[in-house]
């Protein structure tokens, strides 16, 4: 039992997380035989098997999963107790966020500032994606706290809301000039499972506008360029698009939509992490402005 270091039950907490050998490796920043040889020095220790192999993975046994659920807790509190001691000065880590391409651009870049101003050693690393992939990597574990579109109804995932985004229907100087919407126009969106694809299709349907097609991209900067070179009419965040509506190269087609997008931060629902909560406490304190 005396050789027993605080890695060995990091290592499989993290292998317990993250569902594999390989993953826990590239968490803790070592190689894949290192996480093994860990694990064997805890079995040997306690004289108990933790993992066993079904096909080609490895799982939890029994008393792998007791030793687990027993030591989440341990190690969270002993974690929080050194880092609280410190006011989180010590904190360190690597910590990866997801974010929605909204989000991103409306709030991501403060909070960046901030924890590289107040924890030097928290390494971020940042994935911008779509709202339902990101979903999935914070249920599984490969991403620790996301900016997303919401509301988010999950009871695997926690969140706080972070504001709200108003948004306007564009299109260029000359598709107004020509009548806008009084002809079909090709209207893009982002895909399908986003909640301001819902936004777009229901004011369609609500004025009873004709389109000759609808297009997808998922990215709001490429829909932005597209509309401002005649491609058709997009709704499009209004924080992201306020330079060019003032510039002109821009022009609202239709009235401004009444429902708003919410924007949430969002963890594991049973996240024990110090950091990551000290991190989700910080972002719920950030707002996007409508």
């Amino acid at each position: 039992m005396k050789r027993i270091a605080i890695y060995h039950l990091e290592t499989l907490l993290w292998i317990a997380r993250l569902g594999t050998f390989r993953a826990a490796a590239e968490r803790l920043n070592t190689t894949q035989p290192a996480i093994s040889a860990r694990v064997r020095e805890l079995e040997d220790q306690l004289g108990i098997a933790i993992f066993q192999r079904e096909g080609r993975r490895m799982v939890l046994t029994a008393r792998g999963r007791e030793l687990v659920r027993d030591c989440e807790p341990l190690w969270a509190g002993f974690e929080r107790a050194l880092l609280k001691a410190s006011d989180f000065a010590g904190a360190s880590g690597v910590v990866r966020i997801g974010a929605g391409e909204i989000a991103a651009a409306s709030c991501l870049p403060g909070f960046v500032q901030q924890i590289e101003r107040d924890l030097p050693g928290v390494t971020l690393e940042i994935e911008i994606d779509l709202t339902a992939r990101m979903l999935q990597q914070v249920l599984a574990g490969t991403t620790d706290i996301a900016f997303l579109a919401g509301p988010v109804e999950n009871p695997g995932i926690r969140t706080c809301g972070i504001g709200s985004v108003g948004l306007v229907w564009l299109a260029s100087p000359g598709t107004v000039a020509q009548g806008g919407f009084a002809r079909p126009l090709p209207v893009w969106s982002v895909p399908a499972h986003s909640p301001l694809h819902a936004v777009a299709m229901a004011t369609l349907a609500e004025q009873r506008v004709q389109t000759s097609s609808i297009n997808t991209c998922n990215n709001v900067r490429m829909l932005m360029e597209i509309v401002a070179g005649g491609g058709g009419a997009a709704v499009l965040p209004e924080t992201m698009v306020r330079a060019e509506i003032a510039a002109g190269t821009l022009v609202e087609v239709l009235p401004r939509p009444r429902r708003t997008i919410r924007f949430e931060a969002a963890i594991r629902a049973t996240e024990q992490d110090p950091v990551i909560l000290e991190l989700y406490r910080r972002a719920g304190a950030l707002r996007i402005e409508g």
